[in-house]
């Protein structure tokens, strides 16, 4: 029997596909897809004599009640290339093995992220995590210049401490900032992948954590394109009620005027409620 293999990914093995200024993502290897989920599923060998819509229903059954495990049966290998700050962002999804390049053995490149003015925004009112409105043009442009200049100064320093001193790269390494570029191997298996891209393709996602999960997503769902479509459907796309929520739903489906006052829910949880279903908030009559 030969090994199981996707058309798609063989066509794209080493290929690199830009992120941000100096990133990138490359497939390094892969094992299973669509049909290798299945196979666990059913605890069987081969593909069988199934139909690909007995195996497009199995796969959208699996997903829709969290029978998770077969999805670990298909792991991605990815060389990425990201900005530190990004990758400690990326660390917090535990479930997988990585290995980075190592800055106490090597010298790292003088290439470091700068955002777009577009991308530059003050802090949001709303969210302690977040970017609020974009910064005017001028002054967009005067703090990139600023955060240049910072960055090179910072790596004249790092390259200084070694050269003129022979100071260890260990420590000279901690005088730049974390806008430097790092790279890793990030092996994981398709499940936890799946978990990872819900939470980093969600708008609320810092832009440039979401801009690599965009491009992972573009190669997830050619590789395993029915698994895609049921994650799209079961998870991506969908909006999981808390009780007191469904309750809310239900007795207006009844015919009930339910406000948010007794309804059990909070006011965030009442404004969210209606914003991730688009529909106004009900009035209070």
């Amino acid at each position: 029997m030969t090994r199981p293999h996707s058309p798609y990914l063989d066509s794209i093995l080493e290929r690199e596909f830009p992120c941000l200024d100096y990133g990138f993502v490359r497939v390094i290897d892969y094992m299973g897809d669509d049909a290798a989920v299945v196979q666990a599923a059913r605890v069987s060998y081969g593909a069988g004599t199934r139909k690909v819509s007995d195996d497009r229903g199995l796969l959208r059954y699996l997903l829709s009640h969290r029978h998770t495990s077969p999805f670990e049966m298909c792991e991605l290998k990815l060389h990425v290339k990201l900005p530190i700050f990004v990758a400690r962002q990326w660390i917090r999804h535990r479930m997988s093995s990585v290995n980075e390049y190592s800055a106490r053995y090597s010298v790292l490149d003088r290439e470091f992220y700068l955002p777009r003015p577009e991308d530059l925004a003050v802090q949001s009112r709303d969210n302690k995590q977040g970017r609020g409105e974009t910064l005017p043009p001028n002054v967009a442009a005067n703090t990139i210049t600023r955060m240049k200049a910072a960055s090179e100064g910072a790596y004249e320093l790092y390259g200084g401490l070694m050269v003129d001193h022979n100071v260890a790269r260990e420590l000279a390494r901690t005088t730049l900032p974390v806008n430097f570029y790092t790279e890793w191997y990030w092996k994981i298996d398709l499940h936890n992948l799946l978990h990872f891209l819900q939470l980093r393709l969600d708008r609320h996602a810092q832009y440039e954590i979401r801009v690599y999960a965009e491009t992972i997503a573009g190669i997830v769902k050619q590789w395993c394109p029915l698994t895609w479509e049921a994650f799209e459907d079961y998870r991506l796309n969908a909006y999981s009620l808390s009780a007191p929520a469904l309750a809310v739903v239900q007795r207006m489906l009844a015919g009930e005027a339910v406000v948010q006052e007794g309804s059990g829910l909070s006011r965030r949880e009442w404004d969210e409620l209606w914003r991730r279903m688009s529909i106004p908030a009900p009035n209070p009559s």
